[in-house]
């Protein structure tokens, strides 16, 4: 395989007129209209660019990953295709092949999908996306990559990670009565909602049987930016950069943590009960399953990492601005908490047990 190096110091190479001369005529599509709209020029670099001719419109993204991450990513939005879910394609180039190296960076071509973007402003919206994640899963359950990719395997250790996160805040609240400053003290007056959160998804995280626990394909950043309805009100998945084999639960909780903090859901189980139900409807979960989704839910992430941000760059960081990211992480703590104790009540009738 081809060594694909990504360096930060190609930027003049990623203008419209270069991409055109050494990426589209790959595709025979070098006389097509050519836009960047979206750049990041991070570590993991990336760029995407509409490309339109007289009938078609078409994505073409510059990838951070190696050619084996991406032979994965094909296998995986190839599966979903032929098992009737709506992904774009990654389209071959006119030698047939699936990407191009120009200047050590790899770009792939796929199908523009027009629609907007599903912000969950509607049950029916939840509801649509928890059908498709359901579909995702039930199908790809028995996935397989083709030979010579990466073969990307999540599955990591829950309660180990859980555990480590709820000993962090014991930590960040020992560095709060030491500087004692406004970041701090605002650390420290929401103090015990948030490690009452922590201790219990750690409760839960310690009784979790992980080998019991539903695994499939999963998208890994099943959110908003990424799902696209179109005029039929059909749902298109898009970027699956993040794609691995991983557990059902993580795929979920991903996305309902998103949903619920947004403060118009405002923690709200009949929202996450109604989205359970539609993705039921494709893919069945155990009681392991809804105990990761229990605590997954419950763990206050965003205090959690707001404060582990802070603290390691305490010294160099905008206080103002991390002040205000934890005003708002803490605004609906008390609201996840009772929305964790409904949750957990609903589990134990759902499965004629206790937590």
């Amino acid at each position: 395989m081809s060594k694909v190096v990504n360096s930060k110091n190609n930027l003049e190479f990623l203008n419209e007129d270069n991409i055109k001369k050494y990426v589209l005529t790959n595709y025979n599509l070098e006389n097509c209209d050519v836009k960047q709209i979206k750049f990041k020029d991070t570590e993991k670099q990336r760029a995407v660019y509409m490309i339109s001719d007289k009938d078609n419109t078409y994505c073409l993204k510059k990838v951070y990953y190696p050619i084996e991450d991406l032979l994965f990513i094909y296998s995986a939005t190839e599966w979903l295709y032929r098992h009737k879910i709506n992904v774009p394609r990654i389209l071959s180039t006119k030698n047939h092949g699936r990407f191009v190296i120009y200047n050590n960076m790899l770009f792939i071509l796929t199908p523009w999908v027009n629609g907007e973007k599903c912000d969950f402003n509607s049950q029916y919206e939840v509801i649509l996306c928890g059908k498709t994640l359901g579909e995702i899963h039930k199908s790809s359950a028995n996935f397989e990559p083709i030979h010579g990719c990466t073969n990307r395997i999540g599955c990591s250790k829950f309660y180990t990670s859980i555990n480590k996160h709820f000993n962090n805040l014991l930590l960040y609240s020992n560095y709060a009565y030491k500087y004692k400053d406004n970041f701090s003290k605002l650390y420290l007056k929401n103090f015990d909602i948030n490690i009452k959160l922590a201790s219990f998804s750690n409760k839960i995280a310690s009784t979790i049987n992980e080998n019991n626990l539903s695994t499939s394909m999963c998208h890994n950043d099943y959110v908003s930016k990424n799902l696209i309805l179109d005029k039929e009100d059909n749902v298109w998945v898009i970027d699956f950069d993040k794609c691995k084999i991983d557990f059902c639960s993580l795929d979920i909780g991903y996305c309902l943590r998103r949903l619920l903090r947004k403060e118009k859901n405002e923690w709200s189980l009949p929202l996450t009960l109604h989205f359970l139900d539609e993705y039921e409807k494709s893919n069945s979960l155990n009681l392991d399953d809804y105990k990761y989704l229990l605590s997954y839910l419950t763990f206050p992430q965003k205090y959690w990492k707001i404060s582990r941000d802070y603290y390691a760059n305490i010294n160099k960081c905008n206080k103002k601005s991390f002040i205000m990211l934890l005003k708002k992480s803490v605004s609906l703590s008390e609201k996840q908490y009772s929305f964790a104790l409904k949750f957990k009540n609903y589990i134990e009738y759902k499965f004629d047990t206790i937590l």
